[in-house]
């Protein structure tokens, strides 16, 4: 009998082994497809979908190999389980119900630092469970929490930090201490000092000690990183927040031997890190001193360019749409100004108006444009915007010669002449959206006292091509639907 239970034993377990392997190459395949779905807007929602039944998959896999491990069907195991999913599925559900688009950039800034937190716990939990040893092979083990932890905690106030820069809870202007770059060097060093020590000691009362200071100096090492970024640039920070995540992940996943989640987490990093190196060409920055925290720039004086120099004409509804209707082609450039009135939805229905007249009618998106990768492109998905009407800025930034009007809807920094022409402007050298060589250019802007997110006013509102239609985006575009219509 006890032979048969054994054996039984045995056998469910090589099943559910085997379950996790199947289960683990299958999520793997999914997130990849995600991943492919995702870097199109027509293939976006395809790849989103691959994303949740993969992670569904790993999930069910993970917790049932959990349960397994923990001697059989245990009852305190699979409560446990169940409470954290219903708290976290609850709170997740909550934030993804009621959250809207203006919010998702921080939201997603503050699930970064879930990640981050949590490779620490892991790294902790792991190292209290198996700390160093005579064991040579140890080592590599008390590596992997090393840089769970040195990864995780960077991430962590990083995107803490970044999460209080976009919410405006803190100045959004860089933190330029002295030295900084010698600060973050110096501190870095220590961490990688202090990992090495970690790994050669034996017992926990002796790893603890550089395992706690390695982890404080992490902290303060990824806080400061992303204190010294401005504002202006935060979409890459996010991107990059992204990346780290990643490893942080991946690291988890050596120190748990998960392999699925070393995949994942290494999927996350590599393509964050991509998209932040395609970011930062996007705005002409160094790929190096993004990851060091060494760019952002000195804050503009409020005295000079976050100033109003100039005189600018004001238009009203009407007259926009008097212009629009005398048009051929108009482009419409959305930025965060749009996400905040959220004027996307009646933005979507001049587009139809213009079209159904016979008018020719694309969006130009920059490559930073809002507060996150993507941030406009999934607000014109969400008010149902042809994708083919959509061009990125390369796409369409050689055709605004040939454009009628363009309608530039909430953005400042992403159209500003002055990262062209002036070489001492904090944005210098950004590729912008040449806005200005259209015949016509009409500013959607709440007021003209907002400098914009970077703090640098724009030379583009003064331009005798260029009219400023001020007050409630939302407002102004039904104002012109309706004067169309009439």
């Amino acid at each position: 009998m006890d032979i048969s239970v054994m054996e039984g034993a045995t056998l469910a377990a090589d099943v559910l082994g085997r379950f996790q392997t199947i289960a683990y190459i299958l999520a793997a395949l999914l997130f990849i497809l995600a991943l492919a779905g995702l870097s199109q807007q027509k293939t976006a929602l395809r790849g989103n979908t691959f994303g949740i039944v993969g992670m569904a998959l790993a999930l069910v896999a993970t917790i049932a190999i959990a349960i397994w491990q923990s001697s059989g069907v245990n009852v305190v195991t699979i409560g446990l389980i169940a409470i954290a999913l219903v708290i976290g599925g609850a709170i997740g559900a909550r934030k993804a119900l009621t959250i809207p688009m203006t919010g998702m950039p921080e939201l997603v800034a503050m699930l970064h630092s879930f990640v981050g937190i949590a490779a620490v716990l892991v790294g902790f939990n792991s190292f209290i469970v198996q700390p160093g040893s005579l064991d040579a092979s140890n080592g590599f083990h008390m590596g992997e929490v090393g840089l769970a932890v040195f990864i995780g905690a960077v991430t962590f106030t990083g995107s803490i930090v970044a999460y209080l820069k976009l919410s405006a809870k803190i100045s959004g202007k860089p933190l330029t201490l002295p030295g900084r770059n010698a600060i973050n060097l110096v501190m870095l060093i220590a961490c990688i000092a202090l990992i090495v020590w970690f790994v050669n000691t034996i017992g926990v009362e002796a790893g603890l000690v550089p395992l706690v200071a390695l982890t404080v100096i992490s902290l303060v090492l990824g806080a400061h990183l992303v204190l010294a970024i401005g504002g202006g640039d935060m979409p890459v920070v996010v991107s990059m927040l992204n990346s780290y995540s990643g490893w942080a992940a991946a690291m988890a996943g050596f120190t748990l031997s998960n392999d699925l989640l070393i995949i994942t987490g290494a999927l996350v990093g590599s393509s964050g890190a991509y998209l932040s190196y395609i970011m930062c060409q996007g705005m002409n920055r160094s790929f190096i001193s993004v990851i060091l925290g060494g760019f952002g720039g000195t804050a503009p004086a409020a005295s000079s360019s976050s100033q109003v120099q100039g005189d600018h004409t004001e238009t009203t509804p009407q007259e926009v749409a008097e212009q629009l209707a005398g048009s051929k082609s108009v482009v419409i450039v959305p930025g965060y100004g749009m996400a905040v009135a959220q004027a996307q939805f009646p933005v979507a229905e001049l587009t139809r108006v213009l079209a159904e007249r016979g008018v020719d009618v694309k969006f130009g998106i920059h490559p930073v444009a809002g507060r996150m990768p993507g941030h406009m492109n999934v607000l014109l998905a969400e008010a149902k915007v042809p994708y083919d009407d959509v061009f990125e800025m390369d796409e369409i930034n050689d055709d605004f010669g040939n454009v009628d009007t363009v309608l530039v809807i909430g953005a400042n920094d992403t159209v500003n002449p002055a990262a062209e022409t002036e070489p001492s402007s904090p944005i210098a050298g950004m590729p912008v959206l040449r806005v200005w060589e259209a015949g016509k250019v009409v500013v959607f802007k709440r007021s003209m006292g907002n400098a914009g997110y970077a703090g640098v006013q724009n030379p583009l509102f003064f331009n005798e091509n260029t009219d400023m239609l001020l007050g409630d985006a939302k407002g102004s575009v039904e104002a012109i639907l309706t004067a169309l219509r009439s």
